[in-house]
C-alpha cells in the first residue's frame, strides 16, 4: 500500500492517490486541481485509478473531476447528502475556483459502507456539519479527514448546510474514539505539519477541548 499526498489547487487542497501496487488499482480522494500530476504518480506505481472519491461535495475539492474521470475512467464516488451539491455547483463558484463542473456520482455511500480498491478496504464514517454529506474515510491506522478535522484545527460551518452543533458532535463520537495513533490526513494544508495524529489533536487542537 501506499498513500501519497498532493497539494493541489488555489486553496491548498490536499488531494490523495492510495494505492495497492500488488493489485495494480487505485483511488484518488479530492483530486482538486493537477490532475496530470496525480496521474503521473498513479503511473510511476503502476497503478489504474479506479475510483474518484470526494470527502464532500465543495467546489474547491470537485473542481478536478471531470478531467480525472475523463483520462482514467474513474467512477465518482461522494455521500448520499452531498451527492446533489456535486452537480449543483453555480458557474460563478466554478469559474472563481478555476474548476469544472462535476459529472454525477456513479456510486452513492452512507456511514459504514467500505470502498474497496486492490486488497485495500477504507471505511466510510458519516461526519455532518461541515457540509450534510461530509465524511471521513478510515484505512489501516489512517484517516482521511476532508473539511472535518484539520491539523490543529476544524472546517468552517458558515455554509449552505453546514452547523456547528452537527460537526462538534460528529468530532466528539466519531474521531474522539478513534485510537489515539490514528494518524490523520486533513483536506487543507491549513497548519503547521501536514499531518496530524487523533492523540495530537485530542491534546492541542483548542476546537476540541
Amino acid at each position: 500500500m501506499f498513500i501519497e499526498q498532493q497539494q493541489v489547487g488555489q486553496m491548498a487542497v490536499f488531494a490523495y492517490l492510495v494505492g495497492d501496487e500488488e493489485k495494480g488499482e487505485a483511488l484518488v480522494i479530492d483530486p482538486a486541481a493537477d490532475t496530470d500530476e496525480l496521474i503521473k504518480v498513479a503511473e510511476k506505481n503502476k497503478v489504474k485509478i479506479k475510483y474518484i472519491v470526494n470527502t464532500h461535495g465543495h467546489v474547491d475539492h470537485i473542481g478536478g473531476n471531470v478531467d480525472m474521470k475523463e483520462k482514467t475512467g474513474a467512477a465518482i464516488i461522494i455521500h448520499e447528502d452531498d451527492a446533489e451539491m456535486l452537480v449543483d455547483t453555480p458557474m460563478a463558484m466554478l469559474r472563481m475556483f478555476g474548476g469544472k463542473a462535476s459529472p454525477p456520482a456513479d456510486r452513492t455511500v452512507r456511514d459504514g459502507d467500505l470502498i474497496e480498491v486492490g486488497g485495500l478496504r477504507l471505511r466510510v464514517l458519516h461526519t455532518p456539519g461541515h457540509s450534510p454529506g461530509s465524511m471521513v474515510l478510515l484505512l489501516d491506522g489512517y484517516a482521511f479527514t476532508g473539511d472535518t478535522l484539520f491539523v490543529e484545527a476544524v472546517g468552517r460551518t458558515d455554509l449552505p448546510g453546514g452547523s456547528g452543533e452537527v460537526m462538534f458532535d460528529s468530532i466528539q463520537k466519531k474521531l474522539c474514539t478513534l485510537p489515539d495513533e490514528t494518524v490523520v490526513l486533513p483536506g487543507h494544508n491549513y497548519g503547521s505539519m501536514p499531518t496530524s495524529t487523533i492523540g495530537h489533536e485530542k491534546q492541542f487542537n483548542p476546537f476540541l477541548r
